[in-house]
């Protein structure tokens, strides 16, 4: 049995890990900590288990395999460094780190320490995005051209969102870091890596962080990605198109179809394309690579470009410039 420690409750997303660790026949939940100890402590006795107070206490016990990370993003880089170096697995909420340089601080400590590492990037193993791979891999578009990803909704506007997502020491952005990571990891899976990148963004409720988002992603063979993202948007639903030389793919759209058009199909009609099942969740692929002493080369690898991305658009967005990727600091 893999123990596993939560560390701390502030992301939205923490008590759906929780769950993911409690259904795996493998993991169990053996403590809490928090850097608020109100919230921890009651949620420690919502579970059965210990609060642990001292970060550094928890991370020098020997009965805790491994950690779930979901602290403010500022803290990422100081709690999972400090937990790889006490020889905890980790699985951790995207964003990885605000920057390039911090991402790999972390990478090197995991490294050191030999420990998995394994990050949230769930529409990874959706089947909508497993079907386009395929047709992609096939060259049904020909030469890619252009990728466009949307993903919105209301939580601003509605107020259903928590008030720290709008603190921007914390999270390190709005819109964009927290919903528009998934557009930004599928435009760089579909794409690969840009050249470029220009952001600009949007405070429509006033908020320290934007609530409304564009960034446009430059490659060097003439291709442009366009990432979408927004908190106020009550009706957009999640949707993709990919467009090339030789075809068009596109999903959503209130359609839970992928569908393609391509001069390699017959009649250059419009096409439904199969979906597989879904992959396993990235927790339990988390549990496997422990298990099995396999890494999550794919999984890591996109997760360091996205924070590359994201560092990128929060200067674009500031500076008002577009960024070239090399430049960034490592």
């Amino acid at each position: 049995m893999i123990r596993v420690a939560m560390l701390s409750y502030w992301h939205v997303h923490a008590w759906d890990y929780t769950r993911n660790v409690q259904a795996n026949p493998n993991t169990e939940i053996v403590a809490v900590w928090d850097e608020i100890p109100s919230r921890g402590q009651a949620d420690a006795e919502k579970l059965g288990v210990p609060f642990i107070a001292d970060l550094d206490e928890l991370l020098a016990r020997t009965d805790i395999d491994a950690v779930v990370v979901d602290t403010p993003t500022n803290m990422h880089r100081d709690v999972m460094v400090k937990a790889a170096r006490a020889g905890k697995h980790i699985f951790t909420e995207k964003v990885v780190a605000p920057t390039n340089a911090e991402v790999n601080e972390i990478l090197a400590a995991v490294k050191e320490a030999g420990v998995k590492f394994t990050v949230s990037l769930p529409r990874l193993n959706d089947n909508y995005t497993l079907a386009a791979q395929e047709v992609l891999a096939k060259g049904y578009l020909g030469q890619l051209t252009q990728a466009r990803v949307r993903l919105s909704h209301n939580g601003a506007t509605a107020g259903w969102l928590p008030e720290h997502f709008y603190n921007l020491e914390l999270c390190g952005g709005g819109a964009l870091i927290d919903l528009g990571c998934h557009p930004m990891y599928l435009t760089r899976l579909f794409l690969g890596m840009p050249q470029s990148l220009n952001a600009i963004y949007g405070y429509v409720t006033g908020k320290d962080v934007e609530d409304n988002a564009v960034a446009t992603l430059r490659y060097e063979n003439g291709a442009f990605g366009v990432v979408e993202a927004g908190f106020v948007n009550p009706n957009s639903p999640f949707c993709f198109e990919v467009h090339g030389t030789e075809g068009t793919m596109i999903y959503g759209f209130e359609s839970d179809e992928v569908l393609v058009r391509s001069s390699h199909l017959k009649g250059n009609e419009w096409v439904k394309i199969e979906k597989p099942d879904n992959r396993e969740i990235a927790f339990n692929q988390f549990v496997g690579h422990i298990l099995n002493n396999t890494e999550a080369t794919e999984n890591v690898g996109l997760a360091a470009d996205l924070t590359k991305l994201m560092e990128a658009a929060n200067i674009s967005n500031k500076e008002r410039r577009e960024v070239t990727i090399a430049d960034l600091k490592n």
